[in-house]
Formats: C-alpha cells, sequence, structure tokens
C-alpha cells in the first residue's frame, strides 16, 4: 500500500463499553476475561470500485493483556477513494504449517511475541478468550482457543474514507456478540478447534460478526513513554491513553503517577471546584477558560479576594512537554505548579490544610479520591496528581494548519504567504526577506519551551526570569509561549499588553526594545526592526489565525483513544 501511515486501533467492548479485563461482564454466568489475544493477517482496503488494494505480507498480533498492544500498523493508504477494510484473524495454511523459528525478534508470528504457537502441535491459535466465570457451586474457568483451517475468520467492514493521508481506523471487537449464544454449563468450557468441534464453529461465526468501526481519524497517533520505571495503576482503575498525533515529539509522562480514568475524571472535578480558593469563589477554570484555550480574557487575572495580579495567566495545553511553568518557570513540575495558585496570595489565597478539610467534609469527592486511587484518603500528594493527570490529558492537535498540513484542506494564499513569512529568516545582505518567527516557535508545538527577552519595555516591579534565579542575565526573559490557538488567547505577552495580533506582529516589526539580555535572534535585526509592509502583517496574521483548534475548546477537550 502506498505513503501515508495507517493505524488501526483495536478496543474490546461488551455491547458499547469497554472491556474491564477481570471485572464480570453483564452476561449469563458473569463471565470475567482475562486474556484475549488475537493474530491478524491479509489487510486488505477496497476502492470505490469495489477492487481490494491487498498488503502483502501483513501480520499483527493483538493483546488486551497488561503489557499488551491493541494497535497494528498497516503501510499506507494510497490517493483514492475507499469503501471497506477486511483482514484474517488467523493465517493461512502455508504460514500455520512453517517453521516459526524464521520469524525474527519482535515480529508478529514469533512465538515469543504472541504466545500463541501450539509448539507441540504445530500451528498458531488465531485468538484465544480465557477468564472464569460463575455457576452453581463455585468459580469455574473457560479457555477457548480457536485455531485451524476450517476456523480461519475473515472480517469484512464498510468504512468511507479518502487516501493520501495519516489514517487511523478505530475498529471495536465485541465480546458480547463474539459469546452470543454460548452457554459454559451445556456447551463446554474448553475448545482447542479440533476437527468437528461444533463450538470452535460458533465461535467462529460469533468472531467474524463482533467487529465494527468505531470511528475514522485522519492523523496517526502516539504511544507515549514514560520518563522511568512504571508504577502500577491503582487497583481498581482503568488505564487512559491520551490521543497524541506522530507529528508532535514523543511525548514522556511522569511514571510514578499513571493516568487513569479515575484519575483525570477526579482532576476535572477538582479544577473546577470553588472550595479550593479561600472564600470558595474561585476554581482554576475561573482563570482559564476552555473556550478561550484555557487562558483568561483579563490582561491581569484576579484572585478570589479581587486581589489583582501583575501577569496574565497562561494557557493551558499541551502541558507534557513543559519543562518549568509558570512565565518565570519557577515550578520545575506540573505536580508543583497546580498547587502553588492554591496558596499564592493574590490568587486563591487558602491553605492547603483547609482546602483538605473541605474536601473531606464531601461523601463524593471522598470516594471519588478513593476510586482514583485505590484506597481512601484526600492528601495533598493525591490531590496535585490528580490535577496533574486531567492537564496532561489537554492535548491541542487540530487546528487548521494541522488539517492542511495532513491535506484534508488548503490555505489560503494569504495564509501561505504568512506561512513563508513565519519560517523565513531576515537576512536582506543575502536577499532573504521574512518575519524570522521559527527560532522562537518553531517546530509542531510552535515554542522553543525556553526563556527568552523578546524586546518588551520592563515593568519596575517584574524583572521576569531572574526572579527566580537571582542572574542579571535572565533580567527580561519570560517563558516562550505557544502559538497555537494564539488567535483564541487574547490579550498577549506576560502582562497582556496587547490587545490584538496586529499590535504582536507590529511590535516584532518595528518595536523591539534593544537590551543587555535581548533574544540574539532579535538583536541581530537592524536597529528599526524587520519593517514589514502592510501586506506582510496581514499575511503574517492570517496565518497565526490558521493555528487554532476549535475542537480544543469543546467541553470534551481531553484526546483519548
Amino acid at each position: 500500500m502506498g505513503a501515508a501511515n495507517l493505524r488501526l486501533e483495536f478496543r474490546p467492548v461488551v455491547g458499547t463499553e469497554p472491556l474491564r479485563m477481570g471485572e464480570a461482564l453483564p452476561l449469563p454466568s458473569a463471565p470475567r476475561v482475562t486474556r484475549l489475544d488475537l493474530l491478524l493477517s491479509g489487510l486488505a482496503l477496497r476502492r470505490a470500485d469495489g477492487s481490494w488494494l491487498e498488503s502483502a505480507d501483513w501480520f499483527a498480533f493483538l493483546s488486551a493483556r497488561e503489557g499488551g498492544s491493541l494497535t497494528a500498523e498497516g503501510t499506507g493508504t494510497p490517493e483514492g477513494d475507499y469503501t471497506g477494510i477486511r483482514f484474517r484473524i488467523g493465517v493461512d495454511e502455508s504460514v500455520n504449517k512453517s517453521d516459526p523459528s524464521v520469524f525474527p525478534p519482535g515480529h508478529p508470528l514469533n512465538p515469543q511475541v504472541n504466545g500463541l504457537h501450539w509448539g507441540w502441535m504445530g500451528g498458531y491459535i488465531f485468538m484465544a478468550v480465557e477468564g472464569r466465570f460463575k455457576n452453581a457451586q463455585h468459580d469455574d474457568g473457560f479457555s477457548y482457543h480457536v485455531a485451524n483451517a476450517p476456523q480461519l475468520m475473515t472480517v469484512e467492514l464498510p468504512v468511507d474514507f479518502h487516501g493520501g493521508s495519516p489514517l487511523t481506523l478505530r475498529l471495536d471487537v465485541d465480546l458480547e456478540r463474539a459469546l452470543a449464544g454460548i452457554d459454559f454449563a451445556k456447551d463446554g468450557t474448553s475448545t482447542h478447534s479440533r476437527e468437528g468441534d461444533p463450538l470452535a464453529a460458533r465461535l467462529k461465526r460469533n468472531i467474524e460478526q463482533a467487529f465494527r468501526v468505531r470511528s475514522t481519524h485522519y492523523d496517526v497517533y502516539q504511544s507515549p513513554v514514560l520518563a522511568g520505571e512504571a508504577l502500577a495503576a491503582p487497583a481498581g482503575t482503568h488505564p487512559f491513553t491520551p490521543a497524541v498525533t506522530r507529528r508532535f515529539p514523543q511525548v514522556s509522562l511522569p511514571p510514578d503517577n499513571p493516568l487513569t480514568e479515575e484519575g483525570v475524571a477526579l482532576g476535572r472535578r477538582l479544577f473546577h471546584d470553588t472550595r479550593l480558593s479561600v472564600n470558595d469563589t474561585q476554581s482554576c477554570a475561573s482563570c482559564h477558560e476552555q473556550q478561550r484555550a484555557f487562558s483568561d480574557a483579563r490582561r491581569f487575572s484576579t484572585g478570589a479576594e479581587q486581589q489583582v495580579g501583575k501577569r496574565n495567566a497562561m494557557p493551558l495545553f499541551n502541558l507534557a512537554w513543559h519543562g518549568s511553568f509558570f512565565w518565570d518557570g519557577r515550578a520545575p513540575t506540573l505536580r508543583q505548579q497546580v498547587l502553588m495558585p492554591i496558596t499564592d496570595p493574590v490568587e486563591m489565597n487558602e491553605t492547603l490544610p483547609n482546602v483538605l478539610a473541605k474536601l473531606r467534609a464531601d461523601a463524593g469527592v471522598a470516594a471519588d479520591f478513593a476510586r482514583a486511587f485505590g484506597s481512601p484518603g484526600v492528601t495533598v500528594d493525591r490531590l496535585a496528581r490528580a490535577l496533574e493527570q486531567f492537564l496532561l490529558t489537554l492535548v491541542s492537535q487540530e487546528s487548521r494548519f494541522d488539517q492542511a498540513a495532513r491535506k484534508l484542506t488548503t490555505l489560503t494564499e494569504s495564509e501561505k504567504r504568512g506561512l513563508q513569512l513565519f519560517v523565513t529568516e531576515f537576512d536582506p545582505k543575502n536577499g532573504v526577506r521574512g518575519a524570522d518567527c521559527f527560532h522562537c516557535h518553531g517546530g509542531t508545538l510552535f515554542t522553543s519551551q525556553a526563556f527568552a527577552n523578546n524586546g518588551l519595555p520592563l515593568a519596575p516591579d517584574d524583572i521576569g526570569r531572574m526572579e527566580v534565579t537571582g542572574k542579571e542575565t535572565d533580567k527580561g526573559l519570560f517563558k516562550v509561549p505557544s502559538l497555537r490557538n494564539i488567535a483564541l488567547t487574547p490579550p498577549y505577552m506576560h502582562d497582556g499588553r496587547f490587545a490584538t495580533l496586529e499590535e504582536v506582529v507590529e511590535h516584532y516589526s518595528s518595536r523591539v526594545r534593544r537590551s543587555a539580555t535581548l533574544d540574539p535572534n532579535l538583536a541581530k535585526h537592524p536597529e528599526a526592526g524587520i519593517q514589514l509592509t502592510p501586506e506582510e502583517k496581514a499575511d503574517l496574521v492570517a496565518f497565526l489565525r490558521t493555528l487554532s483548534d476549535e475542537t480544543f475548546t469543546r467541553p470534551a477537550a481531553t484526546a483519548s483513544r
């Protein structure tokens, strides 16, 4: 298949709800699935004319067990319209009877990878479903291994999409449908798909009908890595995997705070809880409004008791890539950052013991803490961890610019000219004329994550990064913000001094103030600035507006799979 990436993401479900491994299903005998492994082969895409585009030697191993993977990679979707997808569960006879030792380490058909090869009998198990169930006397077990040539399954599903762009197809495999009509007591608790086994034949028919396409996404998503040895998720919680595009740098998540559905939900609740403030009037969301990409429309954020700060609240998104927090970087981790506004005298002005007392007095909140962390207890550490989990899920990656990069839309001529200005050096001596934005705002995150003096006149009471480090060389340096969602997050700069993007562009065009710590990428420009023309300024603003992610401002902003 062609050049664009293709990714298949499978989700085991029971009806419409996600499968919880090891938990009782709402089915007769309340079965609990402890193993769900599949071998796939023969991926094919149906063109609009009815012909099939087949991928030679395509295989995938899926496992719903802890540490397993439920994703499979294709080799791409060439340009054109498609109306369906097809794959097999299992492998054909030539592969099934071949020597498994020929497959290299990491290959889906290597027995050390899949654990599905019957070494003493020859051949692979195509799909293994194992678990426990309740009968009249006690818990019992079941072990269904679907295998052998008569049970090679073919799944064909309708789905409309256009090729030539990165593509993720999300599919459900429904265990309720796979086990439909099966009575453990009557039909038996095991099958190894021997010849003439009616249970294996029934499972084959059921499984072929158990798949459906859930959604189509014109992007391909990465699997987050951990920055160290992973801490096990709390008992009774369920993993939360953020959907992060592969166009972004590899994301690294904290290993000692695994994301879970319960933890993220608790963090979201706390983010909107006004009891974190001294007079129960202000929440985190009060200064970080979702419709503004979690930023504040006021120039200076106002505290719970109407205290006026000296900085504009930074927007909250793509925080997993940040190495420090606040305009001056005084918080080295997100977990430390989330507690600081609570105790800051010009923000929430509350004490942590008081916050804990208020939360502990609410039985519902206390129960949410117990669910999120596997045991009772409302503590400062858990408060910080829950907020951290929620904030790490705020991923913004679906602007018009992103869609244009994936060939799903086209920028206007003005926007294209603005992009060219954005990524072009200002070097008139060599005949190069650009806006030179990319040095500080380059890459797919549109920020260097560094601190820079961008030529603003300083307020006497705010010297930036120097307040934290004490270094004269850090005077006037502030964190370089991302330009994603920039049109949604006015006012601009650390103190909100500019109300419009036009004012921002004019500053960089002609009003940069020189000083000893001015960033070299600005200090190299002529004294009078780069002097953009009116058309260039308009084009640059037009491009900046393409970075708005309207989907991110909707209520379900957390990106998950």
